[in-house]
C-alpha cells in the first residue's frame, strides 16, 4: 500500500490565443494579480494548425506562452481554470471571447492542460474541469501523445516546453 504524499510543485503555464496581440499584455497583467509575477514569455507564434477557433475569433490568430515564477500544487488546476475562464469573459465583447486562456502546468515529466471538454483520455478534476497530459518528457525529449493538439506537436512548442523545463529544474533545485 502506498502512502499519499504532497506532489512536487509544478510550473503554471498559460498559453494565450488571440487575433488582437495587444491582449497578451492586458491578459498577462490581469493574470499576475492572481498568480504573481511572470518569469517567462515566449515570442508570439502564428497559430496556423487548425481552423477550430476561426468561427469564434476570426483569422490571424497568434499564440503566446506566459509562465509564472511561483510554483503551484498541481491539484489547483481546476480552480486556476475557473479564474482564466472568468478572465476570458471579462475581455469578451457581446458574449464573444477575444482571447483564449488555456492554463496548464509543467513538471519535469509532463505538460498538462486544463479543459472543460471531456474525452476518453481526460481525467475529471471537479468543478466541470478535466486534465489532459498533452506531452510527456521521455528519453531526453518531449513526446506527443496520440491526442496531442497539432500545435503542441511542433518543434517550436517543444522548444518552449524545454526552456520552461530548465527554469523549473533550477527552481526545484533551489527549493531542495
Amino acid at each position: 500500500m502506498g502512502i499519499a504524499a504532497q506532489p512536487t510543485p509544478a510550473k503554471l503555464v498559460l498559453p494565450m490565443l488571440t487575433n488582437e496581440p495587444e491582449l497578451f499584455a492586458l491578459a498577462s497583467e490581469a493574470l499576475c494579480r492572481h498568480f504573481g509575477r511572470i518569469d517567462y514569455v515566449s515570442t508570439v507564434i502564428p497559430f496556423t494548425h487548425t481552423a477550430y477557433y476561426a468561427a469564434e475569433f476570426g483569422t490571424g490568430l497568434q499564440r503566446q506562452f506566459a509562465a509564472y515564477h511561483d510554483l503551484i500544487d498541481p491539484g489547483e488546476l481546476a480552480a486556476i481554470k475557473e479564474i482564466t475562464d472568468a478572465l476570458e469573459q471579462e475581455f469578451a465583447v457581446a458574449g464573444k471571447r477575444r482571447i483564449n486562456l488555456d492554463p496548464g502546468y509543467l513538471t519535469l515529466a509532463k505538460f498538462v492542460l486544463a479543459t472543460t471538454k471531456d474525452q476518453s483520455h481526460r481525467i475529471y478534476l471537479g468543478r466541470g474541469i478535466y486534465a489532459e497530459v498533452t506531452c510527456n518528457y521521455r528519453q531526453g525529449a518531449w513526446q506527443a501523445n496520440p491526442w496531442t493538439y497539432p500545435d503542441y506537436r511542433t518543434i517550436e512548442y517543444f522548444r518552449i516546453l524545454t526552456e520552461l523545463r530548465v527554469i523549473l529544474a533550477s527552481q526545484l533545485k533551489s527549493c531542495a
